[in-house]
């Protein structure tokens, strides 16, 4: 993988990691009712849900392309579609008033419990059935290429809900904590994070 495929990819699934969902809100939940320790363990076992579906595409996705090179740039239209959709919910959003809530959670059961969201969230789902393919070249080993782009997903999914349970998690010992995501931040990061990813889809639909 080149130097620029992997940071388009990584420009790509940012604005993903970072729009709020139950990944990012569990995390918070577990960093504001246990501090960072908390969410850290709900990080870790986030990341673990992601590494199951990093196998899964590894394999899936090797046999697709050696099934049928056509069905692979079918799932690669679906990924553009699903980009722009969820680009379209995100800007709709951010137009919209209203904080988004975030309910606190106990310690226990953080790691488990972060594992099964990551692993049955739909949006983790998408981003490996539909999106790896706009990284990968037919001419090259998928199974090489998807464990190599899911890595960076992980990786960015590690570093971005790492930082927000020591932040969050300061905050909850400092007695600053708070339950919601203020409603004008979220609408900023609701319409940011739309406009990167229609930049995305339209960048990938041309390519």
């Amino acid at each position: 993988m080149d130097l620029h495929t992997a940071l388009l990819f990584c420009a790509t699934v940012l604005p993903l990691i970072c729009t709020p969902g139950p990944d990012m809100l569990f995390v918070a939940s577990q960093s504001l009712g246990g501090g960072a320790p908390a969410g850290l363990r709900a990080t870790a076992g986030v990341c673990a849900g992601y590494v199951l579906h990093s196998l899964l595409a590894a394999l899936g996705l090797a046999a697709l392309v050696a099934a049928s090179p056509l069905l692979f740039q079918a799932l690669r239209w679906i990924g553009v579609a699903y980009l722009a959709w969820l680009a379209f919910k995100l800007l709709r959003s951010a137009l919209r008033p209203g904080a988004l809530e975030i309910q606190a959670a106990g310690r226990r059961d953080a790691f488990r419990r972060g594992f099964l969201t990551a692993a049955l969230n739909p949006k983790g789902m998408m981003i490996y059935l539909a999106i790896l393919p706009q990284f990968m070249r037919a001419d090259a080993p998928a199974a090489t290429q998807a464990i190599s782009l899911s890595a960076l997903f992980v990786s960015g999914c590690a570093l971005i809900y790492a930082a927000l349970s020591l932040i969050l998690g300061r905050g909850a010992r400092g007695g600053g904590g708070t339950p919601a995501l203020g409603g004008r931040r979220r609408r900023w990061i609701d319409g940011v994070a739309g406009g990167l990813i229609v930049a995305a889809a339209g960048k990938l639909a041309l390519s």
